[in-house]
């Protein structure tokens, strides 16, 4: 009994750890954080999305109660980025600032870890979020509404995407010799079971809110968007940085909404 009041415990500091990490959300962890705990809280990364995807959704249903729907969206998106300090979107920008910018491994890292905004990261945090915000104004049109919730697209997207982006740490290399790096401590390692409790998040959230086959569709598409992700970042640095987790996060919400869109086209 004891034990099992250990674990609960332990865990639950895991999640408020994640959810420190991943928010704006105060919290008081009970616990002294280290290394392996910071790998650890990994598994529930999945879990903050479902939380930021809810958040997101009761802004939109708050702010249509007296504003057009397109409006409303632009709200949900602000409660996101609001809720996140921008967190994945600054590491978009970063990346793009230093693969375009960058020639040699080194120069990239320097760029990327520069604090200024440069041309190709203000370019591309404009098209990912104007894409973000298009992909989502399609979604909610009434027709493609009555086949799935608001709720249950911004849950799928905010949850799935990290899911991709965390998966990347189990089988790449940290690359960044940054030792201020707020996320190198937590980004060294994902266990077996991390990796379960990751897939097991994604996976219940997919069969909650979609058919079966809609389901092995999507799972097929973010297969093949986690493969072209791994090898642009090998390709780019040779692993992954912090901000090259945030940018795979981006990437994959933009891409689920849009495959979401086409799946349940095909569907009315």
């Amino acid at each position: 009994m004891l034990l099992s009041a250990k674990i609960v415990n332990k865990e639950i500091n895991l999640m408020l750890l994640a959810l420190s990490f991943f928010t704006r959300i105060p919290v008081n962890i009970r616990a002294e954080v280290d290394a392996e705990m910071l790998n650890n809280a990994s598994r529930y990364f999945a879990l903050i999305g479902i939380l930021i995807g809810t958040c997101s959704a009761l802004a939109f249903y708050l702010f249509e109660l007296f504003l057009p729907a397109n409006i409303a969206l632009l709200f949900a998106m602000v409660a996101s980025v609001l809720l996140t300090g921008a967190f994945h979107e600054d590491g978009w920008a970063d990346v793009w600032d230093g693969f375009g910018g960058g020639w040699s491994v080194e120069n990239k890292l320097n760029i990327m870890k520069d604090s200024r905004l440069g041309t190709y990261g203000a370019a591309a945090l404009f098209f990912i979020l104007l894409l973000k915000y298009q992909a989502l104004l399609v979604l909610i049109e009434p027709m493609l509404v009555n086949s799935t919730s608001v709720l249950a697209i911004f849950i799928l997207g905010h949850c799935l995407s990290r899911v991709i982006a965390t998966s990347l740490i189990a089988d790449m290399p940290y690359v960044s010799e940054d030792a201020n790096s707020k996320v190198k401590p937590l980004a060294q390692d994902l266990s077996v079971n991390s990796f379960l409790v990751l897939l097991a998040t994604g996976l219940s959230v997919l069969l909650l809110f979609l058919p079966l086959m809609a389901t092995v569709q999507l799972v097929g598409v973010l297969l093949l968007l986690r493969w072209c992700i791994k090898k642009w970042f090998m390709k780019q640095l040779g692993g992954y940085t912090g901000d090259c987790l945030g940018a795979a996060q981006q990437l994959s919400e933009v891409i689920i909404y849009l495959s979401l869109f086409v799946l349940l086209s095909e569907s009315l």
